[in-house]
C-alpha cells in the first residue's frame, strides 16, 4: 500500500470515527441506529473506522452516511482526496424549521440545561417520531367525535 493510499484511509477513518461520537454524543445513537438512519451496513462503517477497505468506498454510501448524519458530503471526499468531477446537484433550501422545534434543539445543546432534561427531551422526540401514524379515516373520525 502506498503512502498516500495509507494516509487517505487514515483521514477517512478519523473522519468517520468523528461522525459516529458525535452522534453518539449529541443524539445517543447507537451504532445500529446510525447503520438504520444511513442505509449504511455496521458492517461497512467498522471497516471504514478501521481503515480496512481495498477499494474506494462507494460514493453512494458515503453520501447517504453523511446525509443521514447531517454532514456535508464534501468533507468525506476531500478525507478521502475526491475531486468532484461532476457538478453537484443544487440541493433545495430546507424548508423553515418550527419554532418550538428550534427551542427544543437549542435546549439539546445548551450547557445549562441538565442531562435528565435532554434525555427526556431526546426520549420524547424519538417517541413521537417513531410512533406509527394512524390511517386518515381514523384521524377524521376522533375529529368528528370532539
Amino acid at each position: 500500500m502506498t503512502e498516500t493510499a495509507n494516509a487517505r484511509k487514515i483521514a477517512f477513518a478519523t473522519f468517520v470515527r468523528r461522525a459516529l461520537d458525535e452522534a453518539r454524543a449529541t443524539r445517543a445513537w447507537s451504532g445500529t441506529e446510525v447503520s438504520r438512519r444511513t442505509g449504511v451496513s455496521r458492517q461497512t462503517i467498522n471497516r471504514w473506522v478501521r481503515g480496512d477497505w481495498a477499494s474506494d468506498p462507494e460514493a453512494e454510501r458515503v453520501v447517504a452516511f453523511c446525509e443521514g448524519l447531517g454532514l456535508s458530503p464534501a468533507t468525506a471526499f476531500a478525507a478521502l482526496g475526491w475531486e468532484r468531477a461532476t457538478t453537484q446537484r443544487s440541493t433545495p433550501a430546507p424548508p423553515p424549521m418550527d419554532p418550538d422545534v428550534e427551542a427544543l434543539l437549542r435546549r439539546l445543546v445548551d450547557p445549562d440545561v441538565s442531562d435528565a432534561e435532554k434525555f427526556h427531551i431526546r426520549e420524547t422526540i424519538r417517541y413521537l417520531a417513531y410512533r406509527p401514524t394512524l390511517p386518515v379515516d381514523v384521524r377524521k373520525r376522533g375529529k368528528q367525535a370532539g
